[in-house]
C-alpha cells in the first residue's frame, strides 16, 4: 500500500511537472511570438519612416529643382547679377548650362537681348556668304565644279557628234573660237579691288553679335562664367568698332598707303588699349558702366579725323554724299544706342514696366544692328566706286 501511495505521488508529480513544462513552453512560445510581432512592427515602422523620408527627400529635390528653374526678382539675385535696379522681375539665377541653353526658347528679361543679336549674326553671316560667292576666284571655282558634272545625254551627244562633223566644219569652228578669244584679249580686263578689308568688317560684326548673344544667354550660370562672358562681350564690341574702320580707310586711302597705316594703326592701338583695360574684373561691374561707354565713344570719335580727311580727298567723287549719308546714319544709330545704354531709359521712368520688352539694353541691341547695316551699305558704295575708278584722278 505504501508502495502504491508512493507510486501515486510520483505519477502526480510527473503530471504536475509535465503541466509546468507545458505551461512554461506555452509561456515561452507566447513570449517569443510577442517579441517577433514587436520586431515585425518595428520593421514596418522603420520601413515606413524610411520610405517617408525618401519621399520627403525626393519632394525636396523636386522643389529645389523647380526653384532653380523659376524666374526670380531683382532682390533675390546674387550680388554679382544686380546690374539694373529698374528691371524688377523675370531674372534667371544659378541655372545650369543646359537650362540656360534651352531658356533661349523661354520668356525672361534676357530673351530679346539674346535674339536681337542672334538674328543679327545670322543676317551678317548670310551677307558674308553672298558676297564671298561673288568673288571672281570663288565664282570661277564654283563654275568649274558645276561644269565638271555635265548631263550624261548631252555629254554622249557631244562626244558622238564629233564623228559626224566634216573636217572643214571643224576648222571653221576653230577659226571662230580663235577670233572670239582674240577679241576678248583686246577688251580691258576687269580688276576688282581686293575684298579682305570688307570681310574683316563682316567678321568683326559677326563676332560681336554672337559673343553678345552667348553672354546674355549663359551669364546666369555662375559668377565665374559671368565675368568671363562679360569680358568677351566687351572685347566683341571693341573688335566690331576696330574692324568697322578698315573698309572706309582702306578704300578711301588706297592710293596712299601712308594714311592707311596711320589711321588703321591708330584705331587698332586704341582698341587694344580698350580691351586690355576692360579685362580688369573691377571694370566689368555696373559701377564703371559710364567709363566703358566713354571708352567705346572715344574710339568712335577717333573716326571723325579720317572722315573729314577722306571727304576732302574725294571731294569730286559723285558717290561722296551717299557714303556720307550712310556713315552719318551709322553714327546716329551707335550714339543713340550708347545713350540708351548709359541712361537706362525708358525703364528708369517706369521701373518694372519694361522687364520683358522695351528696356534700354534691348533698344541698344537693335540700334547696334541698324548701325552695322548702315555701315555695310556705305562699304558697298566704296567697293563699287573703287572698282570703277581705281587710283585714277585721285589727289591725296
Amino acid at each position: 500500500m505504501s508502495t502504491s501511495f508512493s507510486e501515486g505521488v510520483v505519477i502526480l508529480s510527473r503530471r504536475s511537472s509535465k503541466r509546468k513544462t507545458k505551461s512554461s513552453s506555452s509561456l515561452s512560445s507566447s513570449s517569443s511570438d510577442h517579441h517577433q510581432a514587436e520586431m515585425d512592427m518595428k520593421k514596418l515602422h522603420d520601413h515606413g519612416h524610411s520610405h517617408g523620408h525618401d519621399k520627403s527627400k525626393s519632394n525636396n529635390n523636386n522643389n529645389n529643382k523647380s526653384k532653380r528653374r523659376a524666374l526670380v526678382s531683382f532682390w533675390e539675385l546674387p550680388e554679382y547679377m544686380k546690374d539694373n535696379e529698374f528691371i524688377h522681375n523675370y531674372y534667371r539665377a544659378n541655372w545650369s548650362i543646359k537650362e540656360a541653353l534651352f531658356s533661349v526658347f523661354r520668356w525672361h528679361n534676357e530673351t530679346l537681348n539674346v535674339w536681337t543679336h542672334l538674328l543679327g549674326f545670322v543676317l551678317f553671316l548670310g551677307l558674308s556668304m553672298a558676297n564671298f560667292i561673288q568673288i571672281p576666284q570663288i565664282a570661277d571655282l564654283i563654275s568649274l565644279i558645276t561644269r565638271s558634272f555635265p548631263i550624261s545625254s548631252y555629254a554622249n551627244v557631244s562626244h558622238n557628234s564629233e564623228d559626224f562633223i566634216p573636217q572643214g566644219t571643224t576648222n571653221l569652228i576653230d577659226l571662230k573660237q580663235i577670233n572670239t578669244s582674240s577679241e576678248m584679249d583686246i577688251a580691258p580686263p576687269l580688276t576688282p579691288v581686293t575684298r579682305w578689308p570688307f570681310f574683316v568688317f563682316l567678321a568683326g560684326s559677326m563676332f560681336c553679335l554672337l559673343s553678345s548673344s552667348i553672354c546674355h544667354l549663359f551669364s546666369c550660370h555662375s559668377h565665374n562664367l559671368n565675368i568671363k562672358l562679360l569680358r568677351i562681350d566687351y572685347a566683341g564690341i571693341t573688335i566690331m568698332i576696330i574692324t568697322s574702320f578698315f573698309p572706309p580707310i582702306y578704300y578711301i586711302f588706297q592710293c596712299d598707303s601712308h594714311w592707311q597705316f596711320v589711321y588703321l594703326g591708330g584705331i587698332t592701338a586704341m582698341g587694344i588699349f580698350t580691351i586690355v583695360t576692360l579685362l580688369s574684373p573691377s571694370l566689368s561691374t555696373a559701377k564703371f558702366r559710364t567709363f566703358r561707354a566713354l571708352l567705346f565713344c572715344s574710339m568712335g570719335f577717333f573716326g571723325i579725323v579720317p572722315a573729314v580727311h577722306g571727304s576732302f580727298v574725294n571731294w569730286d567723287n559723285p558717290k561722296r554724299d551717299v557714303t556720307l549719308a550712310y556713315e552719318a546714319a551709322m553714327a546716329v544709330f551707335y550714339l543713340s544706342g550708347t545713350g540708351f545704354y548709359v541712361t537706362r531709359v525708358p525703364e528708369r521712368w517706369r521701373p518694372g514696366w519694361f522687364d520683358l520688352a522695351g528696356h534700354s539694353h534691348q533698344i541698344f541691341h537693335v540700334l547696334v544692328v541698324l548701325g552695322a547695316l548702315a555701315h555695310y551699305g556705305a562699304t558697298l558704295v566704296f567697293l563699287e566706286w573703287r572698282d570703277s575708278v581705281g587710283c585714277l584722278n585721285i589727289n591725296v
